[in-house]
């Protein structure tokens, strides 16, 4: 009985592993299936190698064991796998059995089996934390155990010479230990394995093996997102990526409330045009036509989400860039699709984790050269601002300029910038609660967001609760997820930053009695619109403040048929309710100017919008090792069901700030207006991923997309791609002589993707109600716009050429990819005769083609024992080109043109307005080619189209003078790790595109300062004088504005350190006695420096800031 007991014992840990191991298939079915086989002189451990390829079923065995069994030499032909195993082991003392798809060879009953020694010991990582799972077993054999909850393991083996343990964990290092006769307790400590596993590549519909997947993805985890910011997924991801960057958005800086525009592999849509554009507008990314798709686990959410979601509740984002890696998104993938996966509740005792982030935010005025009250005052009498014809003229000049300097005289020199800000402490918390059986697991989240905005009363509060479930049965998994989450912000009653800027150091902003003055002081008569105090607008009863609360219930269902076979359905609904209130209160000195019968004071603008969205995949997944072909084959649906209300109405005349509701409001300016939208997409997909013995690779997609937004002739479309492979590394001589080549795979891919560029029922004719007058059937209709039946997706065509190396264990890490990416049908508008009633309809017509390489290279520079030193670095080259323009795009040159002829009272006529031709590019920058200032003249000298020369500007001879493209853009950081400390730093750069500097020409040439504050640089490199060689005109014709010129045209050259971080991994002996199982302590610090060779103002309405994180991440 004792003996028996010992033969269970040795086998348990076979067992334990065969448990944890993934079922390859029912072994009943492996046993019985027909197959032929013919050996010469073949080993056992051949033979059963060559099963496995057969039958895909793996075997366990002892190799001591199976080398008793003489060479195998015999030939049958569709036999089954048992009737092959009976005739290999007659006659011999070996067995089969099959336990959960796999077959174990054990010695036969009554067979004496060897006296066991019995080895105990624990497993811990370098920072002292038990490895629960780590698998410890023999070498040479498949005697082995799983390490306990608290690391510890018991292990029975058999006596015998020169044993080794191997003692392997995911992520860590396999060591050997070798067994000493006298010794029975081994502790092992392992070390990081060097080299980040990457096995998967997660496309939203399904999983796909890394090394058999031809398409180009890159993957990020959250402990290197964590590293380069704790707040912004978005601001994170551009440094793993080096075609993926956020716009540089110089006017609204670090508003928390301003979403960043960014794309990936250049822009290929036109989406709002210059003249159309509100500049204090930030809702650009509404109707963006270069925005990527995001994906959260399975379904389609909005960029909003993604940057008011919790990053310490992300594990992984996969950005998903060519055809191959799209197509199956279909009408939505032609911009590329950033994949976001959440954390899944694990098994076990119940356990508590909690993220706090702390971040003190500081402006950043370093972009910003103004002048104080002294050298302001100097360089209005520099500039003859206090030159007078007539003694009365004079005399007034000399009387404004002695008050002036008595106010600098007695120490008036009010730095404005820094009235409005503030430096402030953000913090956020996040809770999350997880535990339950393998069979019922649950979690529980919970997050508080304060985020402040550098200007004063600005914020953005984010709230959020989720619950999860993950239901398992057998075969089948039942997972459900409801959140949810209000997001609260407000805009800063001190209005925009560059109401501050331009504000005269000499002025007094308070009364003697230390009040805010309404207006600062009129020094004289003339244009000044400059005297409004905005710190006296920002004590009032103003606000502007918005809100949206949301609430989503994912639920899916996954049946695992049989080996191999999966059924998935997912289903999503998400409801969404926003609203805004702005209101101006009547105390404002907006009112101090109403003349005429209308006095009403005091303004409401209100506007409330609902939305309900659902969304339904259901895919059926076959994967599947047939011989050495490997099928993953998917087929699915796909239906998205969209509808929004909005209702917006404006209200007037208010008694006092108090009273500000819409009862008190004196009018309806404008009669409420309600909009209803609704649009639905429905998509059938195929997707085959194969690979024949993981050396050549096959993937085709296909997606048929059916949208109601479409012309009714053209609601469907196809849409596909195809990519091949080879994995080189796999070839057997390249395994046998060049061992140290772990990865060389080739790719290539060509597909067609799409997306949709316009509002809703943009193709259909649209009507609205008339509701002035009565009929005897009711109110009217009016056609509101003309639609196109046969208005069809923007398709872009997409090649991609790379290659993946990695050698000496991932010392070096290499991807190169080049792309063309070219998109045709660009939705735009085209010109109709205005005789028609409308000016223009929405058609397919341009052609826009992005072409480029992306490089990105790691390498482990020193891994000695406590010590790792390893740095990365990107770069990636893009360029654009218009290729087809529309006739409406042409018209709307001409528009440009006319913009500058017309003469009115407000334009900005020294701004850049893009226009759109053949051969240029998107982000192209227009004006007229300079030759510079004449030193005779001093006037600036053009050179026209024909090759000669004028004084005079016009439109009509503007061209591409620059672009802001860059000629290459990446970054570039290190990594460091000394025992439980580690040390992280990021660059990003750009070179080799162009700016347009407005600061110059705003601020220096065209600066107006006799009214407004200036740069410092408003008098130097100026002509004076005949013969004088400068680039800027005379101070004295700063009224004359400068329209666009290739004279400020500036190459754009860029280096900053946009990340640090230096953090500490408690060790668990010191946090387990006060019930911690991990402690992390980190701090972070975002744009610590930048250097540009442009020189301009940034952040004009809203300043940007640098930001100090401390992280703290505990688990209980």
């Amino acid at each position: 009985m004792k003996k028996k007991s010992k033969y269970v014992i040795g086998w348990f840990p076979v067992i334990l592993l065969l448990l944890v191991c993934p079922l390859s298939g029912q072994a009943q079915d492996y046993l019985q299936k027909r197959i032929n086989v013919d050996y010469q002189n073949a080993t056992m451990r051949d033979v059963l190698k060559d099963l496995t390829q057969k039958t895909g079923v793996e075997f366990l065995y002892n190799q001591d064991e199976v080398k008793q069994v003489k060479p195998q030499t015999f030939k049958m032909e569709q036999v089954s796998l048992k009737e092959v195993l009976d005739h290999c082991f007659r006659g011999t003392k070996l067995g089969f059995k099959y336990v959960d798809g796999m077959i174990v060879i054990t010695l036969l009953k009554g067979v004496p089996t060897a006296n066991l020694m019995k080895i105990t010991g624990k497993v811990t990582s370098n920072k002292g934390e038990p490895l629960i799972g780590a698998t410890i077993t023999l070498k040479g054999s498949t005697i082995g155990v799983a390490a306990d909850v608290d690391g510890n393991y018991v292990l029975n083996v058999p006596h015998s010479k020169d044993m080794i343990l191997l003692v392997s964990f995911i992520g860590m290092k396999t060591k050997e230990v070798k067994i000493l006769p006298d010794e029975t307790v081994y502790n092992v400590q392992l070390e990081d394995e060097d080299v980040q596993m990457e096995d998967v590549v997660v496309t939203g519909y399904a999983n796909i093996r890394k090394s058999s997947f031809t398409g180009n993805t890159v993957r990020v985890m959250q402990d290197e997102l964590k590293k380069v910011a704790s707040r912004n997924l978005i601001v994170a991801l551009q440094n793993f990526d080096p075609s993926l960057r956020i716009q540089e958005n110089s006017e609204w800086g670090s508003d928390p409330n301003a979403l960043p525009e960014f794309y990936i592999r250049g822009r290929s849509g036109i989406g709002v045009k210059d003249l159309d554009r509100d500049n204090l507008s930030k809702s650009s990314l509404q109707g963006n036509p270069n925005l990527p798709l995001f994906i959260m686990d399975g379904f389609e959410v909005s960029v909003e989400k993604i940057y008011d979601f919790d990053m310490s509740r992300v594990a992984s984002v996969e950005i998903l860039k060519d055809a191959a890696a799209t197509a199956m998104y279909g009408s939505r993938g032609a911009n590329g699709v950033v994949v976001v996966t959440t954390l899944a509740p694990q098994p076990g005792k119940l356990r508590v984790s909690y993220n706090f982030d702390g971040a003190l935010t500081a402006p950043d005025l370093s972009d910003y050269n103004l002048m104080n009250a002294a050298e302001k005052l100097n360089a209005e009498f520099l500039a003859g601002c206090y030159d007078a014809e007539g003694p009365g003229e004079l005399l007034k000049k000399q009387q404004e300029y002695n008050l002036k300097m008595y106010n600098v005289q007695r120490g008036v020199d009010t730095y404005w910038l820094s009235k409005p800000l503030r430096t402030i402490f953000n913090h956020k918390h996040s809770v999350y609660v997880e535990g339950g059986s393998d069979n019922l697991r649950f979690g529980v989240d919970l997050k508080y967001d304060n985020q402040d905005g550098v200007m004063k009363g600005s914020f953005r509060d984010r709230m959020g609760a989720g619950f999860s479930l993950d239901y398992r049965f057998k075969r089948l998994q039942i997972k459900n997820y409801i959140s949810y989450n209000v997001t609260k912000s407000k805009e800063s009653p001190y209005g925009t930053f560059r109401d501050y800027t331009e504000k005269q150091p000499y002025d007094e902003y308070k009364d003697e009695m230390g009040n805010y003055l309404k207006e600062t002081k009129l020094w004289h008569d003339g244009s000044n619109t400059n005297l409004k105090n905005p710190l006296y607008e920002a004590t009032l009863g103003s606000f502007d403040r918005s809100s949206y609360r949301e609430l989503l219930d994912n639920i899916s269902v996954n049946w695992y048929i049989m080996d191999g076979l999966q059924l998935k359905g997912e289903f999503s609904v998400t409801k969404k309710d926003s609203k805004s209130d702005k209101f101006t209160d009547p105390k404002s000195s907006t009112y101090d100017y109403l003349q005429g019968t209308d006095l009403k004071r005091g303004e409401l603008s209100r506007y409330n919008a609902e939305s309900v969205e659902w969304n339904l995949n259901a895919v059926v997944m076959y994967n599947k090792l047939i011989d050495r072909h490997s099928i993953n084959f998917t087929l699915g649906v796909n239906a998205v069901d969209k509808s929004a209300s909005n209702e917006t109405a404006l209200y007037k005349g208010f008694p006092s700030a108090e009273m500000w509701k819409p009862a008190y409001a004196y009018e309806i300016v404008t009669k409420p207006t309600f909009d209803e939208s609704a649009s639905r997409l429905f998509g059938a997909l195929s997707f085959l991923n194969y690979s024949y013995n993981d050396i050549y690779l096959l993937d085709l997609s296909c997606r048929f997309d059916g949208s109601s937004e479409f012309g009714t002739d053209k609601k469907f479309a196809p849409f596909w791609s195809s990519g091949i492979g080879v994995n080189i590394h796999n070839y057997k001589y390249i395994k046998e002589h060049l061992p140290n080549l772990d990865i060389f795979k080739i790719r290539a891919t060509y597909g067609q993707t799409g997306k949709v560029n316009f509002a809703p029922f943009e193709a259909q004719t649209m009507y609205t109600t008339y509701t002035k007058d009565w009929y005897s059937t009711g109110f009217g209709a009016i056609i509101q716009s003309l639609g196109n039946n046969r208005l069809k997706w923007e398709k872009t065509n997409t090649w991609d050429l790379g290659f993946d190396l990695k050698i000496y264990r991932g010392a070096l890490d290499m991807r190169f990819s080049y792309y063309n990416k070219k998109t045709v049908d660009l939705v735009t508008d085209v010109a109709i005769p205005s005789s028609s009633g409308f000016s223009s309809y929405k058609d397919n017509l341009g052609e826009v083609r992005n072409e480029g390489v992306e490089v990105s290279l790691k390498t482990m520079i020193l891994n000695r024992g406590d010590l790792l030193v390893s740095v990365y670095a990107n770069i990636a080259h893009n360029k654009n080109e218009i290729l087809k323009i529309s006739e409406s795009l042409a018209a709307y040159n001409d528009k440009v043109n006319e913009y500058y002829k017309t003469k009115e009272v407000g334009r900005d006529y020294s701004k850049a307005l893009t226009k759109y031709v053949p051969g240029g590019s998107l982000p192209s920058i227009f004006g007229m080619r300079s030759l510079g200032i004449d030193p005779a003249t001093g006037d600036e000298l053009f050179l026209k189209n024909d090759g000669t020369t004028t004084y005079t500007w016009d439109p009509t001879e503007t061209v591409v003078i620059g672009n802001t493209e860059p000629d290459a853009q990446g970054s570039f950081g290190l990594n460091v790790a000394y025992k439980n400390f580690f040390l992280y730093c990021s660059f990003m750069y750009e070179f080799g595109g162009q700016r347009y500097n407005y600061t110059l020409v705003n601020d220096v040439e065209n600066a107006d300062v006799y009214n407004y504050n200036v740069d410092k640089r408003v008098s130097a490199d100026r002509w004076q004088k005949e013969g004088d060689i400068s680039p800027l005109k005379d101070i004295r014709d700063r009224d004359i504005t400068t329209n666009p010129t290739s004279r400020f045209i500036q190459d754009y050259n860029v280096l900053a350190l946009n990340s640090l971080s230096i953090g500490y991994d408690f060790n668990l002996a010191f946090v387990k006695p006060i019930g911690l199982s991990m402690l992390r302590l980190q701090f972070n610090m975002g744009d610590v420096v930048r250097f540009s060779s442009v020189k301009q103002e940034r952040g004009l309405s809203y300043p940007y800031a640098r930001t100090f994180n401390i992280s703290l991440n505990a688990s209980f």
